[in-house]
């Protein structure tokens, strides 16, 4: 008889899924960090007393939409002019009314981009700004006429 060599060609597979199952966790611990380091998820910079106030938000809330007052922005990217036209109950241009607009980020935590505004019609109001950068923005528009005040924010892509 002549002796076999026994050749055990699968040893090392078990220790391949182990080594796969490693590098796994590791990019998947390495994005947990990257994730929770990056943004606070945040977007007011005192959450939790506007929580305690919640009530004094939606009175807020509830005065601005019985004025029934309505603001319609729009961005002219070739002449980088961001115009905001506002209307009264009756869809009439509101006269008299003083327009403060900011532009923000919402995945960012950076400066806030004020616009000066100045009327240019009856109801209507522009304002020049150089954007930083291209994309989502959350114009907040803010008109106060006769002591009533009227805030509203909306997303708009602007390039």
């Amino acid at each position: 008889m002549t002796p076999t060599t026994h050749v055990d060609r699968g040893r090392h597979i078990p220790w391949l899924f182990v080594a796969g199952f490693a590098i796994v966790f590791a990019v998947n611990a390495t994005m947990i960090g990257v994730a929770v380091g990056s943004f606070s998820g945040l977007y007011t910079p005192k959450p939790r007393d506007r929580g305690l106030h919640y009530n004094e938000v939606i009175a807020a809330q509830q005065a601005r939409d019985a004025l029934g007052w309505r603001v319609e922005p729009s961005w002219r990217p070739d002449s980088e002019n961001l115009e905001v036209a506002v209307f009264d109950r009756a869809g009439q241009p509101l006269a008299g009314a003083q327009v403060a607009v900011a532009l923000v980020r919402p995945a960012e935590k950076g400066a806030v981009v004020g616009v000066a505004m100045t009327a240019v019609a009856i109801g209507r109001h522009a304002g020049h700004v150089t954007l930083p950068a291209r994309g989502n923005w959350d114009v907040d528009i803010s008109v106060e006429q006769g002591g009533q005040r009227f805030a509203q924010t909306r997303r708009m892509f602007l390039r």
